[in-house]
Order: structure tokens, then sequence, then C-alpha cells
């Protein structure tokens, strides 16, 4: 299962997601920190098929988690090569254009 919060705006959809075990953390790399917080990434508790319809639709992605991005990869969306870990947890963001 997944925390996503889907933000529509004008023309664009953006997506929060996450594995929903990260909610409530705090990432620590260096001097960069991220706040995992159920305000920016939990609107709502999704199966793995919705986040898939979510996903596809999404313009602009911002996900945390194995699983997540596991997931986005498999499908197309974003590559391996475009992921970053911060405190050993995997972050990536997906622009479409």
């Amino acid at each position: 299962m997944f925390s996503a919060r889907l933000i529509n705006h004008k023309d664009t959809c953006m997506l929060n997601i996450c594995d929903t075990e990260l909610l409530g953390r705090t990432l620590n790399k260096s001097s960069f920190t991220l706040k995992i917080s159920e305000k920016y990434y939990a609107e709502k508790v999704v199966e793995k098929e919705e986040a898939k319809e979510m996903l596809k639709r999404s313009d602009n992605i911002n996900m945390a988690g194995k699983e997540i991005i596991s997931l986005s990869v498999d499908m197309g969306i974003g590559t391996q090569n475009g992921v970053k870990e911060i405190d050993g947890v995997p972050f990536l963001v997906v622009f479409k254009m």
C-alpha cells in the first residue's frame, strides 16, 4: 500500500506518493533534510492498481520508497539511474514532457 496526494492545478497533475511505512520519517543527508510528512504525502492510502493509474495520469511525480519506485520504473515511468538515496531511502522525481 502507498500513501498518495494528488494535486491538480490548471492543466497539470502532480502526484506525491510514498511507501506507507515512511510516513512521519525525517531523512538526513549531510546538510539536507527531507520530511516525509502526512500533509505532503497522505491524502489517502491506495492499493497497487490505483497507484498505477495515478502514476500513469500524473505529469509530475515525487516518489519516496523502494516499492513505489520499483513499481514506477517497471511501468517505464522514470529510470533507476534517476533514483537518489537519502538516509537509505530511495527518492525519485519525474517530470513528464
